[in-house]
């Protein structure tokens, strides 16, 4: 339990510096080609790295309310069955 706090609580600091700190990120990685040819002209790494940081932290919140199992078991949980 105490695990998945830490967890998510991580991932939420990790996830909000990708969110406002865009740009350290693409000074520091680069550009992203095919980000910028399908999320915009000539700020779409700035956008990938944005919505990677929101995609994140989402998914910390989920796992530090234990939502995200009954996540991965509606999706995968048919592949896993018996017939």
């Amino acid at each position: 339990m105490i695990t998945r706090i830490i967890v998510g609580v991580v991932g939420i600091a990790i996830g909000s510096v990708m969110v406002v700190r865009s740009e350290w990120f693409l000074s520091f990685f680069g550009r992203i080609d095919w980000a910028e040819i399908h999320l915009g002209s000539e700020g779409g790494t700035r956008v990938f790295y944005k919505l990677l940081g929101m995609i994140t932290i989402l998914i910390s919140l989920m796992i530090m309310t234990g939502t995200i199992e009954g996540l991965l078991f509606a999706i995968f949980g048919p592949l896993f069955r018996g017939r």
